[in-house]
């Protein structure tokens, strides 16, 4: 199965930026305290020189092409360096000098020209420049060719920057990670005595335009400096993985990484120390240990302990060890997490790692499970790894990225493990590596851990998840109950009531069967049998205990003909039968060898005793004995547990007594079920008017009952659905009265073909109470959209007759109300004509204020009964068509065929 998943991190970038105040917060809080004097001082002189560096670097940006051609012009000949520069846009270039006007300080130019004698010149005359370094030559521009150029003054530029960018930061490391180890690389390509020249002409140069300033003169040549140093210096060793085994070969580290990354201090426990540096580093052995400086934050400390390492009576690798021994550390870091969990927090602790490999992992928890957390620490301190690291006198340290090489395949988790503190994660790291898979995962996880808590927590059959447990772990320990619920009365719980296990679920739960046997004593020459029978047969009990314990019946050659016809005879009872049925080689096959020993526990316990597992201490015990005496004594505990005695006795076949709520909820509820849901149904009740119009003496014909239901006498008469608003505050009401008007008046759902932007604040006021339901509806009658759609396209008495339907629920009754209607529609217009329908009497009478009008069925008088069903019956949009037929209707000026 291939899956994809996250290690559980994002990618880490090295800090390659390291400023002064970044470097001096970062030192105090991994020494969990406050800034010290010392570091206070140095903060404030940084930011007090803060706006000379930033003018610094502004004069730096701003002469950068005159420092870099007079540093090319120097090593170069026969032709313009400065021709080969990377140059920026003219608007770019206007910009840069506009946001760059210095205030403070004004300083003087140099001259950039003069060619090379000018710069041979300069490089005698200007003080601190340094000596020309042996082997330089003057390199030819026209030999040398246009590629190699554009790269050297590339280079020569980027040495200009980073020392612009270490000045306004305070701190040389940007130095010294971008230009340690490029003197090899540069003598490859170019000469290094060149471009050991050209620093030192950039320094010369850069140092002339300050003259003025002794100050700045000063940083300026101290950066400058650094990047001279760090480039004569040979290119540093990559940094090994000191461990020594066979699947870590080749783990190397390159050494701008380890300068890039975050400085950690190492503390060394030495004899000739102070007082004030010896309790340093016991508090720095308190935090790698305890996470924690527990002497500031509990008030606690090992005062034996520590009296012992500071005279140098015991070593830090002693200290380190006992402290790991310590009840404070088993009660803070081992008894609250299983093994694997403890495992993980000891190599953070004691190696200043997260576990590196499976088979790692497999050592460790075996010494774990043998001797408990004292074995696992002498381990781990006695290890070759930690001599290697630590040696004696070293304070164990985090190995975290720029500490050391580290593997891709244990990535995520090591990170994991530095960013979280531990009583805050409690979920094993390493075997829980995976967060999420695309298909779904195979029915084994590790120890039993499951997703859903009422089912699977303790190995039950699994159902396919997409999910591990480590993501959503059960909230069970050892002293959680499952939930279980009785195939029975409820009365007769196993909590409720724990003297009922006896007695039979009745019609309630799931069928019993049961063999009487009458006392042995009974000859058996008088002619009375041995077992007097509750079934039909005894093949129903022998069929019985094979579904009970295979869950199927049994192919031809799979029963256990020999036990059958005891049972029959009467020489064993049920409880023997099912005995041997467990202990045959099918249900071994079933049963155990095809499962971890979690989920045979649990499939077993379901077949025998009938019920799930309760807890983690029932899943233990029978672990525990399965581990020590096999799959038999399981079988033989089972079945002679006081349980299976007190509920099934010696003749009854075992049977479901017990479900979870989610194994129930699996079966009722899922699809093609059989059986009740729990949900309620309402039977199909026959209407009244139906049933009083049905003649008693024969069924209506079908010409008749087609008659009726053309006449309207049909169900629909029932399903009328009425909306009215109660509440402002029911924001699903509203949502509902709103879109029920929509469709009443507009003949259809609002949201598919038009943008309701002209309903908006109609909808804010109803919201908030500013108009009813009845003043909304006059509102849309009014709309443009309305008369686009419902008043243009027709003559006046369609308009009336589509009026009288989305205002008053029904068709117009006679020609009396249509030349009333059509008086107002010509003389005062649509808005009038729909004030007058929705202020009329019969409005407020059927839908009052806060009622949405809808069709109207009982209220009808039965002569205008069908003009409404007609006019209901069909769309506006694909008839002309006038619902009563009386009135001789006149073409509109805009049809709406044309």
């Amino acid at each position: 199965m291939s899956v994809k998943a996250s290690g559980g991190t994002s990618v880490v970038r090295q800090q390659i930026f390291r400023t002064v105040p970044v470097s001096t917060i970062s030192q105090a809080e991994q020494q969990d305290r406050y800034l010290g004097a010392s570091e206070l001082t140095e903060l404030d002189t940084f930011f007090q020189s803060g706006v000379k560096r930033v003018e610094i670097a502004q004069i730096l940006t701003l002469k950068s092409d005159l420092i870099v051609s007079r540093a090319a012009n120097r090593i170069f000949t026969g032709g313009s360096p400065l021709s080969f520069a990377e140059r920026p846009a003219p608007e770019v270039q206007m910009a840069m000098a506009g946001a760059t006007q210095l205030t403070a300080v004004t300083y003087t130019d140099a001259d950039g020209g003069g060619g090379i004698f000018s710069g041979l010149k300069a490089l005698f005359t200007a003080p601190g420049s340094g000596s020309i370094p042996a082997g330089f030559r003057p390199i030819s521009v026209s030999s040398y060719g246009p590629r190699n150029m554009t790269k050297s003054l590339r280079d020569m530029s980027w040495f200009l920057r980073y020392v612009s960018y270490a000045i306004v930061a305070g701190d040389p490391n940007i130095i010294s990670v971008n230009v340690r180890g490029l003197r090899e690389i540069i003598e490859r390509a170019c000469s290094t005595p060149a471009t050991i020249v050209a620093i030192q002409t950039m320094r010369q140069a850069s140092i002339a335009y300050f003259r003025d300033d002794a100050e700045a003169r000063e940083i300026v040549g101290t950066y400058f400096d650094v990047l001279l140093t760090e480039f004569k210096a040979p290119t540093p060793s990559n940094k090994q993985r000191q461990r020594p085994t066979t699947d870590q070969q080749g783990l190397e580290l390159p050494q701008i990484y380890a300068e890039a990354s975050e400085r950690r201090p190492k503390y060394v426990m030495k004899p000739g120390l102070s007082g004030v540096e010896k309790n340093e580093t016991i508090k720095a052995a308190y935090r790698q240990i305890f996470e924690r400086d527990i002497l500031r934050a509990y008030s606690q400390g090992v005062s034996d302990l520590e009296s012992k390492v500071k005279n140098s009576e015991i070593s830090m690798k002693e200290f380190v060890r006992r402290l790991c021994k310590s009840p404070l550390y088993r009660k803070q870091f081992f008894e609250p997490f299983i093994n694997s969990r403890a495992l993980e927090l000891a190599f953070r602790h004691i190696l200043g790692r997260a576990p590196s490999s499976r088979e790692e992992v497999q050592k460790y928890f075996s010494i774990v499970s043998d001797g408990g957390l004292p074995k696992l620490v002498d381990a781990l301190v006695d290890s070759q790894e930690y001599a290697d690291y630590f040696g004696e006198e070293t304070v164990p340290y985090k190995r975290g990225f720029g500490q050391e090489a580290q593997e891709c395949r244990n990535w995520g988790a090591q990170f994991d493990l530095f960013n979280y503190s531990a009583p805050f994660r409690k979920v094993p790291q390493f075997i829980t590596l995976f967060a999420s898979y695309e298909q779904p995962l195979a029915d084994q996880h590790p120890y039993g851990t499951g997703n859903d808590p009422l089912e699977i927590q303790f190995g039950a059959i699994f159902p396919k998840e997409t999910r591990t447990p480590s993501s959503a772990p059960a909230p069970f320990n050892k002293d959680t109950r499952r939930i279980l619920i009785r195939n029975g009365a409820g009365i007769d719980n196993q909590l409720s009531n724990p003297a009922a296990r006896p007695k039979a679920p009745g019609s309630l739960g799931p069928k019993v069967f049961k063999l009487d046997q009458v006392p042995s004593t009974i000859s058996r020459s008088s002619g009375n049998t041995s077992i007097r029978y509750s079934e039909s047969s005894t093949q129903v009990i022998i069929r019985a205990a094979y579904r009970q314990v295979f869950g199927r019946d049994v192919y031809e050659g799979q029963g256990l003909k020999v036990e059958e016809i005891r049972l029959e005879n009467g020489e064993i009872s049920v409880r023997d039968f099912i005995r041997a049925l467990a202990k045959s080689s099918a249900f071994r096959q079933q049963a155990w060898t095809s499962l971890y020993v979690c989920k045979a526990i649990e499939f077993m316990h379901r077949r025998l005793i009938g019920r799930p597992t309760y807890g983690r201490n029932e899943m233990n015990s029978y672990f525990d004995l399965a581990s020590k005496q096999g799959f038999y004594a399981l079988v033989d505990a089972m079945i002679d547990s006081s349980e299976y005695c007190e509920s099934f006795g010696e003749d009854t076949v075992p049977y479901e007594r017990y479900v979870t709520p989610a194994g129930q909820a699996k079966r009722a509820l899922r699809s093609g079920s059989i059986g009740s849901t729990g949900k309620l149904t309402k039977p199909e009740v026959t209407p009244r008017f139906i049933e009083l119009g049905t003649p008693s003496g024969s069924l209506r014909t079908t010409p008749d009952t087609s008659m009726r239901i053309g006449q309207g006498v049909s169900k629909q008469r029932e399903q009328t659905k009425v909306f009215k608003l109660t509440s402002h505050h029911d924001e699903m009401q509203l949502q509902g009265v709103m879109k029920a008007a929509y469709r009443q008046v507009f003949e259809r759902d609002i949201e598919p073909y038009v943008v309701k932007v002209e309903f908006t604040e109609l909808e804010s006021k109803l919201r908030n109470g500013e108009i009813t339901v009845k003043e909304f509806i006059e509102s849309l009658g009014a709309s443009e959209l309305y008369i686009r759609e419902f008043y243009t396209p027709y003559p006046n008495t369609k308009a009336i007759e589509l009026g009288t339907k989305h205002f008053l629920g029904r068709a117009p009754i006679n020609q009396a109300e249509i030349r009333k209607y059509n008086q107002i529609l010509a003389t005062e217009g649509i808005r009038s004509f729909v004030s007058a329908m929705v202020s009329s009497p019969e409005y407020a009478q059927v839908f009052g204020e806060d009622v949405v009008p809808y069709r109207r069925f009982p209220t009808l008088p039965a002569t205008n009964f069908p003009n409404t069903e007609r006019l209901y019956n069909q769309l506006t949009k694909q008839t002309e068509d006038i619902s009563n037929p009386s009135f001789e209707p006149v073409t509109g000026y805009y049809s709406i065929n044309s």
